[in-house]
């Protein structure tokens, strides 16, 4: 009987210690192989194209490129990328986003080692897999209201400490149109104020600290 060719896989992280044990716990697996590992985005895309690996194991905050970005670029150019997202960020907007990009899954570190493994095999074989938590806030997300460039141009301001006349001189817009921006992103975040907007905003991934 033949036997059947590893799955290849491609690690993307940019910390040293997240790449040794993901490559160690991939290489106990008789079906699995690690081909390459990658410390930002655009390493991730570089490698891709020499590797064509099977799986790419992506983190989502990285230097140069972000995982998000680093998706949607390789998936530009090969559609049937199979991406699992595996990151330290459980946010609905994370979530959201790696999905809209293209990501087939979307892990937690923390989940059971068993049950990564098993996820790979799963993305391996075509299919989509996320672990309960993550698929309950991507099913909250969903029908919520997109927040607009514009918006998220002045959320990043309210975040920043800055008051409505300093962010209307910064976007070179009218203060009266600064207001307009902060209720309809109050509306959309379901808050009162700009403080719980700027905490919202950051606890679920719509922005983040650099």
């Amino acid at each position: 009987m033949k036997k059947l060719d590893p799955i290849r896989i491609l690690i993307v992280d940019d910390h040293l210690v997240v790449r040794t044990g993901l490559r160690t716990m991939i290489e106990t697996q008789v079906d699995m192989s690690v081909v390459a590992e990658a410390v930002d985005g655009q390493e991730a895309v570089d490698l891709f194209v020499k590797h064509q690996p099977d799986i790419v194991m992506m983190d989502l905050r990285m230097p140069v490129m972000s995982g998000v970005e680093s998706t949607v670029a390789i998936r530009e150019k090969y559609p049937e990328a199979r991406i699992i997202v595996l990151t330290t960020y459980d946010g609905d907007e994370n979530i959201y986003r790696a999905i809209q990009a293209g990501a087939r899954a979307y892990f937690l570190k923390d989940l059971p080692r068993c049950e990564i493994l098993d996820g790979i095999r799963s993305v391996y074989k075509g299919q989509c897999c996320f672990q309960p938590s993550v698929a309950i806030k991507l099913a909250q997300r969903m029908p919520g209201e997109v927040i607009s460039s514009r918006e998220l141009q002045v959320l990043k301001l309210i975040v920043d400490g800055r008051s409505n006349k300093e962010i209307g001189s910064a976007l070179s817009i009218a203060e009266s149109t600064v207001k307009n921006h902060v209720n309809s992103i109050l509306s959309k975040l379901n808050v009162r104020d700009r403080t719980h907007a700027a905490t919202t905003a950051l606890r679920r991934g719509i922005l983040s600290f650099d």
